[in-house]
């Protein structure tokens, strides 16, 4: 079912922390500060069926006749402005292609407009506001790329709504498979990790609150201190699911998840990954339309190939995307 990828890492490189730290930080994110200053992205607000209102940057390719749109999603606690989702809009860009980044709910600047939270089982809403645009333009090609939950959800999104979108190809980087593996990686690995996670969700619950004071919450954020304090704390009370281990399940790529898939869709995963097992990989049900690349290495979302940061992932989207036109 799964492939071997052709990354190949230099020795220097392979620990899979400097991988993903490398990923968001030092040289990719100075490089994408440089690219974000000269992009003239055009601010949107896509607006689900159900009311649903998600910030978005739409920026067109050089030149283009492709008539070929990417849709990016960020990774949990990320936004649209995230340091590998500029860096590779700029590549895609370059090569014709227009790019749209998605903002989550609560993700950017985007916590005033929803006053329900959110949560990784939302899919339903992004497809649907992502719909709204699909019909307001004209693209010959549509395409879901998404980088760790964002992957999540473009499998979920294209599994779910991608003949009614008219989605020609996916992709999706490092997604968590199983959600409570992954939380389990996260508490017993390297806990910068889990500390990074907790502190940046506890601050956008904090400007959630600012925004919806009525929400009243305040008590049970003071008291939280992990990731867990905050899956016990915030899932009975704000999602539809009773129990931890029930909202986890619920967004789960295992078994048939996949099954309905009917375009080209790539997963690609590193066997080093420190945050999501590569080894609930072999749970996913196979389905013709998926194919699954793993490398030995590349940490989580890095796939970094050299100092300058470049990732080696992103010229492997462009090449999967190119070949769908």
């Amino acid at each position: 079912m799964a492939e071997a990828s052709d990354f190949k890492v230099p020795g220097y490189l392979r620990s899979a922390h400097l991988q993903t730290i490398l990923n968001a930080q030092g040289p990719r994110q100075w490089r994408a500060r440089r690219i974000l200053r000269r992009l003239e992205s055009r601010a949107l607000e896509l607006v689900a069926e159900d009311g649903t209102r998600l910030l978005a940057e739409l920026d067109h390719g050089v030149d283009s006749e492709r008539s070929a749109l990417v849709v990016l999603l960020h990774g949990w606690e990320g936004s649209s402005r995230s340091s590998y989702l500029i860096t590779t809009t700029a590549r895609l860009l370059s090569q014709g292609f227009d790019v749209l980044r998605v903002n989550l709910r609560d993700h950017g600047d985007s916590h005033h407009l929803n006053r329900e939270l959110f949560n990784s089982t939302r899919s339903p809403e992004v497809a649907s506001a992502l719909q709204g645009f699909v019909d307001e333009h004209d693209y010959h090609h549509l395409f879901l790329v998404g980088f760790s939950l964002g992957g999540s959800f473009v499998l979920r999104m294209a599994a779910d709504a991608g003949a009614e979108l008219g989605v020609s190809g996916c992709v999706a980087v490092c997604p968590p498979v199983d959600p409570a593996h992954a939380m389990d990686a996260l508490n017993e690995g390297f806990f910068v990790y889990e500390k990074h996670f907790f502190r940046r969700w506890h601050e956008s619950l904090r400007r959630k609150l600012d925004c919806f004071p009525e929400l009243d919450y305040a008590d049970d954020l003071a008291r939280a201190r992990s990731l867990d304090d905050l899956n016990r704390l915030f899932i009975p009370a704000h999602t539809i699911y009773g129990h931890v281990e029930d909202y986890f399940a619920a967004y789960a790529l295992v078994g048939e998840r996949l099954s309905t898939l009917s375009s080209p869709t790539y997963l690609i995963a590193a066997r080093d990954d420190p945050i999501i097992p590569v080894a609930d990989l072999e749970r996913i049900t196979p389905s013709e339309h998926l194919h699954i690349e793993i490398s030995q290495h590349g940490g989580h979302c890095g796939f970094i190939e050299d100092l300058a940061a470049n990732s080696w992932v992103e010229g492997r989207i462009l090449q999967i995307l190119q070949q769908q036109l």
